[in-house]
């Protein structure tokens, strides 16, 4: 049965995920967190590092290794597990597949009409909205610390934060690179 809520959810996720893979992690944190409850918070956590970390788009890694935890965390065994990566994964990528062929037999045709612009001009604010969602979701004590409990902790975390942005908003350091440097800096200061 867990396959079943598997597809619909990252069914559902792939069809409003707008934004792209970042945009998605909002709703996949709260489906798969706080809905459903298949992972904890730290859980999750863990998964979008690892996924930005591999290749490919964040959002098919991170419904690939969802769908991988659920149902390993239900009790299933490894073949079971691997069999629930490839449901979400394909779920999540199935809305696309299908909206993409559409739209690309219709999008030449009406580009320009003021219709089509109209909606693009809705569709770029809750894009916008939805990736500082996901930004705002991962700002939480699991990834952060909290200072009455490590002040130490806190602040380097607070400081590779702000690091990373600067770095990549104003010095335009490649995100690989900071996200290196960050677990280096964190290993030598956290360990």
């Amino acid at each position: 049965m867990i396959y079943l809520y598997l597809f619909i959810t990252f069914f559902q996720i792939g069809l409003f995920g707008f934004g792209g893979g970042y945009g998605m992690l909002s709703l996949i944190q709260g489906e798969v967190v706080h809905h459903w409850g298949w992972m904890n918070t730290q859980e999750f956590t863990d998964i979008v590092a690892i996924s930005q970390m591999t290749p490919g788009p964040i959002g098919i890694n991170s419904a690939t290794y969802c769908g991988y935890t659920a149902v390993h965390n239900a009790g299933y065994g490894e073949a079971m597990s691997i069999f629930g990566s490839c449901v979400a994964t394909f779920a999540l990528v199935l809305p696309s597949l299908i909206l993409m062929i559409l739209i690309a037999k219709m999008f030449l045709k009406y580009m320009h009409t003021a219709t089509v612009q109209s909606i693009f001009a809705g569709l770029r604010p809750a894009v916008v909205g939805l990736l500082a969602a996901a930004t705002l979701l991962l700002c939480t004590p699991e990834n952060f610390s909290k200072p009455s409990e490590d002040l130490w902790q806190f602040t380097i975390s607070v400081l590779l934060f702000i690091a990373t942005f600067i770095g990549t908003k104003f010095f335009k350091v490649n995100p690989i690179k900071m996200i290196l440097m960050a677990g280096f800096a964190g290993l030598l200061l956290l360990y």
